[in-house]
């Protein structure tokens, strides 16, 4: 496996102890706004093609969901990702795990999702054709804003998203308090409410979203699944929905184990597409 990383800008890339075998884990030093923060990389083994060449590995940019202590980035589940042969990036987001600044909740920390889709496309192991997002939960405001601000991303995948930050505030009180510190009363401060609401921006969408969501999900309710699958519609922008029938937020193993390898062959045929139409 190729892992030099020399000639990065402001990146500082550690290796960490790995967890399964095949896939080597790292620890990102970055830099967003001018802030570090941190990031955690998952590394599958690269095997050499056979003629000796090689376009690099297809890549993931992994927003986490949560904040602070809640929904951190494990490091179990991005190699278990990496080992369907995708590099994977996930930023911790500013304010956690060390990093400077403060948790927004897809305010200003949206910029260390951009910025860690530049640490990717510097990896010399990453194929620059096939980098894609993935959003969990709150993550899925990363993922989506993502798509809309970094150029040439292959494709999108939001599960058990948050759609519309508005109706996360109706839907759950034990979130009050938080989102009224970190974002304010959506009544007084409306405006910073919808522009954590990607609903409101999906026409600059140029990618295909794939939306992952179970149907008695009790944390985000599968309402921000249908809002965001309408909007993708009306503006006329390819998306696929796969509603996990009787599936709460975080969904059994076996299914977890089966969406994510659906999920997986969805991403791939979004490359082969790609490669098809150049």
């Amino acid at each position: 496996m190729y892992t030099s990383h020399e000639g990065l800008t402001e990146v500082a890339i550690t290796a960490e102890e790995a967890v399964i075998p095949g896939v080597s884990l790292y620890t990102v030093h970055y830099r967003s706004q001018g802030l570090q923060v941190k990031a955690a990389l998952a590394v599958p083994d690269m095997e050499e093609s056979a003629d000796g060449e090689n376009k690099g590995l297809p890549a993931l940019l992994y927003c986490r969901g949560g904040i602070r202590g809640v929904g951190q980035v494990r490091p179990e589940r991005i190699s278990q990702m990496a080992a369907f042969g995708y590099v994977v990036l996930a930023p911790h987001y500013r304010g956690n795990e060390g990093g400077e600044g403060r948790d927004e909740f897809g305010g200003e920390d949206r910029h260390d999702v951009f910025s860690a889709y530049e640490v990717l496309r510097q990896l010399p192991y990453v194929n620059q054709e096939r980098i894609s997002v993935y959003g969990f939960s709150r993550g899925a405001i990363m993922a989506l804003f993502a798509a809309m601000e970094c150029p040439n991303l292959l494709a999108a995948v939001v599960w058990g998203g948050v759609s519309d930050l508005l109706l996360t505030y109706e839907e759950r009180v034990d979130l009050r308090r938080m989102l009224r510190r970190i974002v304010g009363h959506p009544r007084k401060q409306v405006d910073a409410y919808r522009e954590r609401t990607p609903l409101y921006r999906v026409s600059e969408l140029t990618c295909p979203v794939l939306i992952i969501h179970g149907t008695e999900d009790e944390n985000v309710s599968v309402e921000h699944a249908h809002r965001l699958a309408n909007a993708l519609q009306e503006h006329g922008k390819p998306h696929e929905i796969w509603l996990a029938e009787g599936a709460s937020h975080l969904f059994k193993s076996d299914d977890v184990e089966m969406y994510t390898r659906r999920m997986f062959d969805w991403l791939d045929q979004q490359g082969t597409r790609h490669q098809d139409k150049g």
